[in-house]
């Protein structure tokens, strides 16, 4: 198989979260493990820090990665979802994995991979932790798919377990409370091992400290850090509270002998996406009309990144939305301001909400606009519309900035 046919074997034959949701999840690690051991236990044999969290962690994940880079590390960094191409997800100091890796890892495996049935994510997770050893890194950051507890991730023991933040995502799967999700997350905290809590709020502290003391982690909130606070070239508000988390991680780091600076953090927050190409996070596509983009969406992190939009200056306000269709609408569309144009549209993707419904959803909260047939049409749409005093926000779902970024 060449590149592309490897893909197409990946994602239409195993299940695949993003694309197809609540079918792809798996509700153990047993798959994990006996992977693992087929590969010879390959997550054993690198450095890590292991990054969860609802919202923040992509960019919590980057940053890290960032800095120990600039500080003459071999950084590995494992993330998820990918934008535009899957090799996004497996780098070392910002490269991405080869295609032909990909192709070879995946010949070399695959009567074991369909003979046991493994997901799309336990597959990859699996090929990260073989890519990262055989490359011999100094320490991979490895960001959380979904929840913690049962991450196909979470058989590694970091040097520092890393929590940014609870709200309420994925309730089909790690429940409909913020209790009953940082119960999930704090299943990555390992005997042990130092964990940062990126947000401490009433709801999940308890949660955080009694699994912290049962398996003797030291437990740090990042509030307590006290760091100088650097800026960085990412440049939504929201990535202050990661910086923080960001800052109290690095400190941990030093204190178990890594040799880390302050110019190192300095430059390795300030060229975040120099160093790892993070894309979608309040990024600016164009300045007339400014056209920003953010992966933002759920409550947690559209809340923040809409409190940001609207104190941009502009005369009108034009929204590029789509979402898929496990999003609790009611949840998420009141959030978005109603003195704005909205261009309706469906992420190409399975789990992609009609945008005919989508547009009927939004006229309940007096979101007004029209329905596009594609994410592309859409923005074209809204580009026309647009002087160049005005804005053209474009998010709602990953899928719908990868199509456009």
């Amino acid at each position: 198989m060449n590149y592309r046919e490897t893909l197409d074997w990946m994602f239409t034959q195993l299940p695949m979260y993003q694309r197809q949701g609540a079918s792809a999840y798996k509700v153990d690690l047993h798959n994990t493990i006996q992977l693992a051991a087929y590969l010879k236990s390959p997550e054993t044999k690198f450095k890590s820090i292991h990054v969860a969290g609802t919202n923040g962690k992509g960019s919590t994940s980057h940053m890290l990665a960032s800095i120990l880079q600039e500080a003459g590390y071999k950084v590995g960094l494992y993330t998820s979802p990918h934008l535009k191409d899957f090799r996004e997800r497996i780098r070392i100091n910002g490269a991405a994995i080869s295609e032909e890796y990909v192709i070879d890892f995946i010949s070399k495996h695959q009567s074991y991979l369909e003979s046991h049935q493994l997901s799309f994510f336990e597959m990859t997770v699996g090929m990260a932790f073989q890519y990262f050893a055989g490359n011999q890194v100094d320490i991979a950051v490895i960001e959380v798919g979904l929840g913690g507890r049962l991450d196909s991730t979470n058989i590694i023991t970091p040097e520092v377990s890393v929590i940014t933040n609870i709200g309420l995502d994925h309730t089909r799967f790690l429940g409909d409370t913020l209790t009953a999700i940082a119960s999930e997350k704090a299943g990555i905290i390992k005997e042990g091992v130092p964990v940062v809590i990126g947000r401490n709020v009433e709801e999940t502290s308890k949660v955080f400290a009694e699994v912290a003391n049962t398996s003797q982690s030291p437990l740090y909130l990042a509030e307590d850090c006290n760091c100088a606070i650097y800026p960085s070239d990412l440049k939504g508000t929201y990535q202050k509270e990661n910086i923080r988390t960001v800052l109290q991680t690095i400190d941990l780091i030093k204190s178990n002998g890594w040799s880390i600076s302050e110019n190192d953090i300095k430059k390795g927050l300030q060229n975040v996406v120099k160093n790892t190409h993070l894309l979608g996070r309040w990024q600016i596509l164009q300045k007339k009309p400014k056209v920003i983009c953010d992966t933002a969406h759920n409550e947690d992190g559209l809340k923040m990144v809409m409190k940001q939009l609207v104190e941009e200056e502009f005369d009108y306000l034009h929204v590029v939305l789509g979402v898929v269709d496990d999003k609790d609408l009611d949840t998420i569309l009141p959030l978005f301001p109603v003195e704005a144009r909205y261009y309706f549209s469906r992420p190409d993707v399975l789990r992609g909400l009609d945008e005919k419904k989508l547009k009927k959803e939004a006229l309940k909260f007096n979101l007004i606009g029209e329905e596009y047939s594609s994410v592309v049409e859409a923005y074209k749409a809204a580009l026309q519309q647009a002087t160049d005093k005005d804005v053209v926000y474009i998010g709602g779902s990953t899928f719908v900035v990868a199509e456009i970024i």
